[in-house]
Protein backbone atom coordinates (compact mmCIF):
# COMPACT_ATOMS: atom_id res chain seq x y z
CA UNK A 1 0.00 0.00 0.00
CA UNK A 2 2.74 2.73 0.85
CA UNK A 3 4.48 1.59 -2.22
CA UNK A 4 1.22 1.98 -4.56
CA UNK A 5 1.26 5.64 -3.03
CA UNK A 6 4.73 6.62 -3.52
CA UNK A 7 4.51 5.58 -7.00
CA UNK A 8 0.95 7.85 -7.48
CA UNK A 9 3.02 10.40 -6.03
CA UNK A 10 6.29 10.21 -8.64
CA UNK A 11 3.55 9.72 -11.13
CA UNK A 12 1.68 13.31 -10.31
CA UNK A 13 5.20 14.79 -9.98
CA UNK A 14 6.56 13.82 -13.53
CA UNK A 15 3.21 14.88 -15.23
CA UNK A 16 3.14 18.32 -13.65
CA UNK A 17 6.82 18.98 -14.91
CA UNK A 18 5.72 18.24 -18.16
CA UNK A 19 2.53 20.12 -18.27
CA UNK A 20 4.98 23.29 -16.94
CA UNK A 21 7.16 22.80 -19.68
CA UNK A 22 4.35 22.29 -22.50
CA UNK A 23 2.62 25.62 -20.81
CA UNK A 24 6.32 27.65 -21.09
CA UNK A 25 7.08 28.27 -24.66
CA UNK A 26 10.90 27.47 -25.63
CA UNK A 27 14.13 30.45 -24.90
CA UNK A 28 15.62 31.35 -27.72
CA UNK A 29 17.61 34.28 -26.19
CA UNK A 30 21.08 33.25 -26.72
CA UNK A 31 19.89 31.55 -29.91
CA UNK A 32 22.14 33.38 -32.76
CA UNK A 33 19.36 34.84 -35.73
CA UNK A 34 20.79 32.98 -38.99
CA UNK A 35 20.25 36.21 -41.48
CA UNK A 36 19.05 34.87 -44.96
CA UNK A 37 20.78 35.23 -48.15
CA UNK A 38 20.01 36.86 -50.82
CA UNK A 39 20.15 34.07 -53.26
CA UNK A 40 18.90 34.21 -56.67
CA UNK A 41 18.28 37.66 -56.21
CA UNK A 42 21.63 38.77 -56.56
CA UNK A 43 21.21 39.11 -60.17
CA UNK A 44 18.46 41.70 -59.47
CA UNK A 45 20.50 43.59 -57.27
CA UNK A 46 23.50 43.70 -59.31
CA UNK A 47 21.20 45.44 -61.85
CA UNK A 48 20.52 48.56 -59.12
CA UNK A 49 24.29 48.28 -58.00
CA UNK A 50 24.77 49.02 -62.22
CA UNK A 51 22.78 51.90 -62.01
CA UNK A 52 24.05 53.21 -58.85
CA UNK A 53 27.56 53.38 -60.26
CA UNK A 54 26.61 54.97 -63.44
CA UNK A 55 24.38 57.95 -61.76
CA UNK A 56 27.45 58.45 -60.00
CA UNK A 57 29.58 58.37 -62.60
CA UNK A 58 27.55 60.78 -64.55
CA UNK A 59 27.68 63.24 -61.69
CA UNK A 60 31.71 63.81 -62.08
CA UNK A 61 32.90 66.81 -62.60
CA UNK A 62 34.25 65.73 -66.00
CA UNK A 63 30.16 65.02 -66.40
CA UNK A 64 28.82 67.58 -65.29
CA UNK A 65 31.34 70.00 -67.85
CA UNK A 66 30.22 68.11 -70.71
CA UNK A 67 26.25 68.87 -69.39
CA UNK A 68 27.10 71.81 -69.24
CA UNK A 69 29.33 73.02 -72.11
CA UNK A 70 27.93 69.94 -74.53
CA UNK A 71 24.88 68.86 -73.83
CA UNK A 72 22.56 72.10 -73.30
CA UNK A 73 24.73 73.80 -75.90
CA UNK A 74 23.01 71.35 -78.47
CA UNK A 75 22.00 73.64 -81.10
CA UNK A 76 19.48 71.51 -81.73
CA UNK A 77 17.87 71.80 -78.05
CA UNK A 78 18.70 75.26 -78.00
CA UNK A 79 16.83 75.66 -81.45
CA UNK A 80 13.40 73.75 -80.53
CA UNK A 81 13.42 72.75 -77.04
CA UNK A 82 14.74 75.64 -74.83
CA UNK A 83 17.88 78.58 -74.45
CA UNK A 84 17.18 78.89 -71.15
CA UNK A 85 20.01 77.34 -68.89
CA UNK A 86 18.50 77.40 -65.77
CA UNK A 87 15.70 75.61 -67.40
CA UNK A 88 17.54 73.09 -69.04
CA UNK A 89 19.83 72.72 -65.81
CA UNK A 90 16.21 72.04 -63.98
CA UNK A 91 15.21 69.18 -66.63
CA UNK A 92 18.65 67.62 -65.48
CA UNK A 93 18.55 67.41 -62.42
CA UNK A 94 14.80 66.76 -62.31
CA UNK A 95 15.48 63.16 -64.34
CA UNK A 96 18.80 62.04 -62.30
CA UNK A 97 16.71 62.70 -59.02
CA UNK A 98 13.62 60.55 -60.54
CA UNK A 99 15.99 57.66 -62.16
CA UNK A 100 17.37 57.54 -57.85
CA UNK A 101 13.95 57.89 -56.90
CA UNK A 102 13.24 54.55 -59.27
CA UNK A 103 15.56 52.68 -57.56
CA UNK A 104 15.31 53.39 -54.09
CA UNK A 105 12.27 52.08 -54.68
CA UNK A 106 13.62 48.75 -55.89
CA UNK A 107 16.11 48.73 -52.53
CA UNK A 108 12.82 50.04 -50.51
CA UNK A 109 11.24 46.41 -51.74
CA UNK A 110 14.73 44.53 -51.06
CA UNK A 111 14.92 45.88 -47.04
CA UNK A 112 11.91 44.61 -45.93
CA UNK A 113 13.47 40.94 -45.94
CA UNK A 114 16.23 42.35 -43.55
CA UNK A 115 16.43 42.08 -39.94
CA UNK A 116 17.62 45.16 -38.96
CA UNK A 117 14.60 47.32 -38.23
CA UNK A 118 16.52 50.63 -39.26
CA UNK A 119 16.89 48.79 -42.86
CA UNK A 120 13.26 47.80 -43.01
CA UNK A 121 12.21 51.57 -42.40
CA UNK A 122 14.39 52.55 -45.91
CA UNK A 123 12.02 54.02 -48.00
CA UNK A 124 10.56 56.59 -45.06
CA UNK A 125 13.66 57.63 -44.23
CA UNK A 126 14.76 58.04 -47.74
CA UNK A 127 12.00 60.42 -48.22
CA UNK A 128 12.87 62.07 -44.71
CA UNK A 129 16.79 63.07 -45.88
CA UNK A 130 15.24 64.17 -49.79
CA UNK A 131 13.41 66.36 -48.14
CA UNK A 132 15.44 67.88 -44.98
CA UNK A 133 18.31 65.87 -44.96
CA UNK A 134 17.84 64.25 -41.51
CA UNK A 135 20.14 61.53 -41.91
CA UNK A 136 19.85 59.28 -38.43
CA UNK A 137 21.55 56.41 -39.18
CA UNK A 138 24.38 58.55 -40.49
CA UNK A 139 24.11 56.47 -44.25
CA UNK A 140 25.65 59.69 -45.92
CA UNK A 141 29.56 58.46 -46.36
CA UNK A 142 32.21 60.89 -46.51
CA UNK A 143 34.80 61.35 -49.98
CA UNK A 144 36.94 58.41 -48.75
CA UNK A 145 34.07 56.39 -47.69
CA UNK A 146 32.38 56.70 -50.85
CA UNK A 147 35.17 55.73 -53.11
CA UNK A 148 35.70 52.65 -50.94
CA UNK A 149 31.72 51.83 -51.18
CA UNK A 150 32.01 52.60 -54.92
CA UNK A 151 35.00 50.02 -55.52
CA UNK A 152 32.77 47.67 -53.38
CA UNK A 153 29.99 48.37 -55.66
CA UNK A 154 31.95 47.78 -58.95
CA UNK A 155 33.49 43.95 -57.10
CA UNK A 156 30.36 42.90 -56.34
CA UNK A 157 28.55 43.89 -59.95
CA UNK A 158 31.69 42.09 -61.58
CA UNK A 159 31.77 38.81 -59.66
CA UNK A 160 27.71 38.62 -60.08
CA UNK A 161 28.11 39.17 -63.52
CA UNK A 162 30.85 36.62 -63.61
CA UNK A 163 28.84 34.12 -61.35
CA UNK A 164 25.51 34.51 -64.40
CA UNK A 165 28.36 33.15 -67.09
CA UNK A 166 29.18 30.87 -65.27
CA UNK A 167 25.98 29.32 -64.18
CA UNK A 168 24.78 29.96 -68.13
CA UNK A 169 27.36 27.25 -69.14
CA UNK A 170 26.73 24.66 -66.52
CA UNK A 171 23.56 24.45 -67.90
CA UNK A 172 24.92 24.17 -71.51
CA UNK A 173 27.65 21.49 -69.70
CA UNK A 174 24.45 20.11 -68.34
CA UNK A 175 21.99 19.81 -71.45
CA UNK A 176 25.41 18.15 -73.30
CA UNK A 177 25.95 15.50 -70.80
CA UNK A 178 22.08 14.57 -71.26
CA UNK A 179 22.63 14.44 -75.28
CA UNK A 180 25.76 12.59 -74.67
CA UNK A 181 23.68 9.69 -72.89
CA UNK A 182 21.99 9.25 -76.56
CA UNK A 183 24.74 8.54 -78.34
CA UNK A 184 24.85 5.43 -80.46
CA UNK A 185 28.44 5.18 -80.44
CA UNK A 186 29.24 2.75 -77.00
CA UNK A 187 33.24 3.93 -77.00
CA UNK A 188 32.93 7.68 -77.85
CA UNK A 189 29.52 7.95 -75.80
CA UNK A 190 31.60 6.77 -72.30
CA UNK A 191 34.39 8.76 -72.79
CA UNK A 192 32.03 11.89 -73.73
CA UNK A 193 30.31 11.60 -71.03
CA UNK A 194 33.25 11.12 -68.62
CA UNK A 195 34.88 14.14 -69.92
CA UNK A 196 31.61 16.09 -69.35
CA UNK A 197 31.11 14.95 -66.37
CA UNK A 198 34.96 16.32 -65.15
CA UNK A 199 33.67 19.63 -66.40
CA UNK A 200 30.60 19.97 -64.90
CA UNK A 201 32.60 19.23 -61.60
CA UNK A 202 34.81 22.07 -62.17
CA UNK A 203 32.01 23.99 -63.06
CA UNK A 204 30.09 23.67 -60.00
CA UNK A 205 33.04 23.99 -57.84
CA UNK A 206 33.76 27.40 -59.72
CA UNK A 207 29.97 28.68 -59.18
CA UNK A 208 30.19 27.42 -55.20
CA UNK A 209 33.59 29.40 -55.15
CA UNK A 210 31.57 32.86 -56.79
CA UNK A 211 29.16 32.34 -54.81
CA UNK A 212 30.88 32.95 -51.83
CA UNK A 213 32.60 36.02 -53.49
CA UNK A 214 29.44 37.62 -54.83
CA UNK A 215 26.30 38.98 -53.69
CA UNK A 216 24.42 35.47 -54.01
CA UNK A 217 26.12 34.84 -50.05
CA UNK A 218 25.43 37.97 -48.70
CA UNK A 219 22.90 39.06 -46.41
CA UNK A 220 19.61 41.25 -46.84
CA UNK A 221 21.10 43.32 -44.26
CA UNK A 222 24.36 43.75 -45.89
CA UNK A 223 23.47 44.46 -49.00
CA UNK A 224 20.86 47.10 -48.05
CA UNK A 225 23.10 48.79 -46.30
CA UNK A 226 25.23 49.20 -49.09
CA UNK A 227 22.63 50.01 -51.13
CA UNK A 228 20.84 52.76 -48.40
CA UNK A 229 24.87 54.57 -48.55
CA UNK A 230 25.00 55.01 -51.91
CA UNK A 231 21.70 56.31 -52.46
CA UNK A 232 21.69 59.06 -49.47
CA UNK A 233 25.15 59.67 -50.64
CA UNK A 234 24.35 60.03 -54.58
CA UNK A 235 21.51 62.50 -53.32
CA UNK A 236 23.31 64.52 -51.40
CA UNK A 237 26.01 64.81 -54.25
CA UNK A 238 23.23 65.88 -57.18
CA UNK A 239 21.83 68.64 -54.45
CA UNK A 240 25.33 69.69 -54.18
CA UNK A 241 26.27 69.59 -58.08
CA UNK A 242 23.04 71.55 -58.73
CA UNK A 243 22.93 73.80 -56.08
CA UNK A 244 19.29 72.19 -54.56
CA UNK A 245 18.50 72.98 -50.75
CA UNK A 246 16.42 71.51 -48.46
CA UNK A 247 14.00 74.26 -49.42
CA UNK A 248 13.79 73.32 -53.71
CA UNK A 249 13.68 74.20 -55.58
CA UNK A 250 16.72 74.62 -58.03
CA UNK A 251 18.30 77.65 -56.51
CA UNK A 252 21.62 79.43 -58.38
CA UNK A 253 23.74 80.03 -55.44
CA UNK A 254 26.82 82.22 -55.93
CA UNK A 255 29.39 79.80 -54.68
CA UNK A 256 29.72 75.64 -53.72
CA UNK A 257 31.92 73.74 -54.18
CA UNK A 258 34.33 73.19 -57.25
CA UNK A 259 32.27 70.66 -58.78
CA UNK A 260 28.93 72.33 -58.27
CA UNK A 261 30.42 75.64 -60.11
CA UNK A 262 30.88 73.70 -63.20
CA UNK A 263 26.93 74.19 -63.60
CA UNK A 264 26.41 77.50 -62.30
CA UNK A 265 29.55 79.17 -62.85
CA UNK A 266 28.04 82.16 -61.53
CA UNK A 267 24.41 83.78 -60.71
CA UNK A 268 23.94 85.76 -64.24
CA UNK A 269 26.38 83.63 -66.48
CA UNK A 270 25.06 82.03 -69.70
CA UNK A 271 27.07 79.19 -71.38
CA UNK A 272 25.92 79.44 -74.71
CA UNK A 273 26.13 82.21 -77.38
CA UNK A 274 22.06 82.85 -77.57
CA UNK A 275 22.34 85.18 -79.92
CA UNK A 276 22.79 82.67 -82.60
CA UNK A 277 18.93 81.03 -81.38
CA UNK A 278 15.87 82.81 -81.82
CA UNK A 279 13.69 79.90 -79.59
CA UNK A 280 12.00 81.22 -76.54
CA UNK A 281 12.32 79.86 -73.63
CA UNK A 282 9.91 77.70 -72.46
CA UNK A 283 8.15 77.73 -68.49
CA UNK A 284 10.98 77.98 -66.73
CA UNK A 285 8.63 76.42 -63.36
CA UNK A 286 6.05 74.42 -64.49
CA UNK A 287 2.79 75.09 -63.24
CA UNK A 288 0.98 73.38 -60.24
CA UNK A 289 3.92 73.21 -58.43
CA UNK A 290 3.79 73.57 -54.68
CA UNK A 291 5.85 74.19 -52.00
CA UNK A 292 3.65 71.51 -50.12
CA UNK A 293 5.66 68.77 -52.31
CA UNK A 294 7.85 66.76 -51.47
CA UNK A 295 11.32 66.78 -53.51
CA UNK A 296 10.88 63.79 -55.33
CA UNK A 297 7.41 64.56 -56.32
CA UNK A 298 8.40 68.19 -56.70
CA UNK A 299 10.66 66.98 -59.57
CA UNK A 300 8.30 64.48 -60.78
CA UNK A 301 6.08 67.43 -62.01
CA UNK A 302 8.78 69.28 -63.51
CA UNK A 303 9.55 65.93 -65.52
CA UNK A 304 5.89 66.80 -66.95
CA UNK A 305 6.16 68.15 -70.72
CA UNK A 306 4.19 71.22 -71.03
CA UNK A 307 1.49 71.09 -73.67
CA UNK A 308 3.31 72.56 -76.37
CA UNK A 309 5.20 69.62 -77.05
CA UNK A 310 6.26 66.28 -78.25
CA UNK A 311 6.40 64.61 -75.61
CA UNK A 312 2.85 66.30 -74.48
CA UNK A 313 1.72 64.77 -77.36
CA UNK A 314 2.83 61.50 -77.05
CA UNK A 315 4.91 62.22 -80.75
CA UNK A 316 8.34 62.29 -79.79
CA UNK A 317 9.29 58.63 -80.87
CA UNK A 318 7.14 59.01 -83.58
CA UNK A 319 8.96 61.65 -85.08
CA UNK A 320 12.12 60.75 -84.75
CA UNK A 321 11.34 57.46 -86.03
CA UNK A 322 10.32 59.91 -89.43
CA UNK A 323 13.30 61.82 -88.98
CA UNK A 324 15.51 58.67 -89.28
CA UNK A 325 14.05 57.43 -92.46
CA UNK A 326 13.94 61.05 -94.30
CA UNK A 327 17.46 61.32 -92.64
CA UNK A 328 18.68 57.97 -95.01
CA UNK A 329 16.23 59.10 -97.67
CA UNK A 330 18.42 62.42 -97.82
CA UNK A 331 21.47 60.82 -98.14
CA UNK A 332 20.68 59.03 -101.12
CA UNK A 333 17.61 60.19 -102.84
CA UNK A 334 18.21 57.88 -106.09
CA UNK A 335 17.32 54.77 -104.22
CA UNK A 336 14.49 56.03 -103.08
CA UNK A 337 11.18 54.15 -104.86
CA UNK A 338 7.90 55.52 -105.13
CA UNK A 339 6.54 52.28 -102.74
CA UNK A 340 9.44 53.94 -100.03
CA UNK A 341 8.14 57.87 -100.85
CA UNK A 342 4.48 56.66 -100.25
CA UNK A 343 5.32 54.93 -96.85
CA UNK A 344 7.03 58.23 -95.55
CA UNK A 345 3.85 59.93 -96.76
CA UNK A 346 1.66 57.91 -94.88
CA UNK A 347 3.82 57.96 -91.49
CA UNK A 348 3.02 61.83 -91.61
CA UNK A 349 0.50 62.93 -88.99
CA UNK A 350 -2.66 65.39 -90.31
CA UNK A 351 -1.12 68.23 -88.72
CA UNK A 352 2.46 67.87 -91.01
CA UNK A 353 0.22 66.80 -94.18
CA UNK A 354 -1.91 70.07 -94.00
CA UNK A 355 1.46 72.20 -93.68
CA UNK A 356 3.34 70.36 -96.78
CA UNK A 357 0.25 70.54 -98.94
CA UNK A 358 0.08 74.03 -98.25
CA UNK A 359 3.95 74.38 -99.30
CA UNK A 360 3.55 72.47 -102.51
CA UNK A 361 1.00 74.05 -103.78
CA UNK A 362 1.46 75.92 -107.12
CA UNK A 363 4.78 74.21 -107.39
CA UNK A 364 5.42 73.19 -110.78
CA UNK A 365 6.08 69.61 -111.76
CA UNK A 366 9.55 69.94 -113.37
CA UNK A 367 12.59 69.58 -111.21
CA UNK A 368 15.84 69.95 -113.28
CA UNK A 369 17.92 73.14 -111.87
CA UNK A 370 20.97 71.58 -110.54
CA UNK A 371 22.03 75.15 -109.09
CA UNK A 372 18.48 74.78 -107.18
CA UNK A 373 19.29 71.26 -106.19
CA UNK A 374 22.37 72.03 -104.79
CA UNK A 375 20.98 74.80 -102.34
CA UNK A 376 18.11 72.12 -101.26
CA UNK A 377 20.66 69.44 -100.54
CA UNK A 378 22.97 72.28 -98.73
CA UNK A 379 19.93 73.78 -96.44
CA UNK A 380 18.92 69.69 -95.98
CA UNK A 381 22.27 69.27 -94.41
CA UNK A 382 21.95 71.48 -92.26
CA UNK A 383 18.71 71.13 -90.36
CA UNK A 384 19.34 67.65 -90.16
CA UNK A 385 22.57 68.72 -88.65
CA UNK A 386 20.86 69.91 -85.45
CA UNK A 387 17.45 68.17 -85.35
CA UNK A 388 18.65 64.08 -86.59
CA UNK A 389 21.37 64.35 -83.38
CA UNK A 390 18.11 64.91 -81.28
CA UNK A 391 16.12 62.17 -83.00
CA UNK A 392 18.93 59.42 -82.21
CA UNK A 393 19.19 60.44 -79.04
CA UNK A 394 15.47 59.58 -78.17
CA UNK A 395 15.82 56.19 -80.00
CA UNK A 396 18.63 55.80 -77.25
CA UNK A 397 16.89 57.16 -74.91
CA UNK A 398 14.02 55.18 -75.09
CA UNK A 399 16.01 51.63 -76.20
CA UNK A 400 17.70 52.37 -72.49
CA UNK A 401 14.37 52.08 -70.68
CA UNK A 402 12.99 49.40 -72.51
CA UNK A 403 11.71 46.60 -70.46
CA UNK A 404 14.60 43.63 -71.82
CA UNK A 405 17.88 46.63 -71.13
CA UNK A 406 16.22 47.53 -67.89
CA UNK A 407 18.77 45.31 -66.16
CA UNK A 408 21.48 46.17 -67.89
CA UNK A 409 23.70 49.22 -67.58
CA UNK A 410 22.96 52.14 -69.63
CA UNK A 411 25.37 52.65 -72.32
CA UNK A 412 25.10 56.47 -72.88
CA UNK A 413 24.07 59.40 -70.93
CA UNK A 414 21.37 60.43 -73.15
CA UNK A 415 19.19 62.68 -71.13
CA UNK A 416 15.28 63.80 -71.87
CA UNK A 417 16.52 67.52 -72.64
CA UNK A 418 18.80 66.06 -75.47
CA UNK A 419 16.07 64.28 -77.06
CA UNK A 420 12.42 65.49 -79.04
CA UNK A 421 10.85 64.61 -75.78
CA UNK A 422 11.00 68.71 -74.76
CA UNK A 423 10.87 69.75 -78.39
CA UNK A 424 8.14 72.19 -79.39
CA UNK A 425 5.85 70.41 -81.46
CA UNK A 426 4.91 73.55 -83.89
CA UNK A 427 8.93 74.38 -84.66
CA UNK A 428 9.60 70.59 -85.14
CA UNK A 429 6.88 70.30 -87.87
CA UNK A 430 8.05 73.45 -89.53
CA UNK A 431 11.10 71.75 -89.01
CA UNK A 432 10.30 68.32 -90.95
CA UNK A 433 8.07 69.91 -93.23
CA UNK A 434 11.00 72.05 -94.76
CA UNK A 435 12.89 68.74 -95.13
CA UNK A 436 9.70 67.20 -96.64
CA UNK A 437 9.79 70.00 -99.18
CA UNK A 438 13.33 69.63 -99.90
CA UNK A 439 13.76 66.15 -100.01
CA UNK A 440 10.71 65.98 -102.95
CA UNK A 441 12.68 68.50 -104.72
CA UNK A 442 15.84 66.52 -105.05
CA UNK A 443 13.86 63.20 -105.56
CA UNK A 444 12.21 64.41 -108.50
CA UNK A 445 15.59 66.26 -109.84
CA UNK A 446 17.77 62.92 -109.59
CA UNK A 447 14.37 61.21 -111.19
CA UNK A 448 14.44 63.66 -114.23
CA UNK A 449 18.09 63.34 -114.50
CA UNK A 450 18.51 59.65 -114.71
CA UNK A 451 14.95 59.56 -117.22
CA UNK A 452 16.92 62.36 -119.13
CA UNK A 453 20.30 59.83 -119.06
CA UNK A 454 18.46 56.92 -119.77
CA UNK A 455 16.77 58.98 -122.96
CA UNK A 456 19.99 60.14 -124.50
CA UNK A 457 21.70 57.11 -123.88
CA UNK A 458 19.09 55.30 -126.01
CA UNK A 459 19.16 57.93 -128.38
CA UNK A 460 22.87 57.33 -129.09
CA UNK A 461 22.52 53.89 -129.65
CA UNK A 462 20.24 54.09 -131.96
CA UNK A 463 22.36 56.30 -133.77
CA UNK A 464 25.06 54.36 -133.46
CA UNK A 465 22.93 51.26 -134.86
CA UNK A 466 21.49 53.26 -137.64
CA UNK A 467 23.49 56.24 -138.55
CA UNK A 468 22.17 57.35 -141.69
Amino acid sequence: MALETWLIKVKKTIAHKFDSSRATPPTTKNLPIKKSNVGVLAFEISGLMSKLLHLWQSLSDKSIARLRGESICLEGVRKIVSNDDPFLLGLACAELVENLRLVGKSISRISKKCEDSNLRSFDRLFDEFANSGRDPNNWLLGSKQIESNIKKLDRFVTTTATLHREMDELLVLENSLKKSYKDNDASIKEQKIIELQQKIIWQRQEIKYLKEKSLWCRSFDTVTSLLAKSVFTILARIKLVFGVGHGFPVTLPRSLSSSSALVYPSENSNTCNNNLFVSGPLTKTPPNLQPRDGFFEFNSKILKPPSTTLGAAALSLHYANLIIVMEKMIRSPQLVGVDARDDLYAMLPNSIRFALRGRLKGVGFSASDPVLAAEWREALQRILGWLSPLAHNMIKWQSERSFEQQNLVPKTNVLLLQTLYFANQEKTEAAITELLVGLNYIWRFEREMNAKAIFQCSNFNGYLNNPS
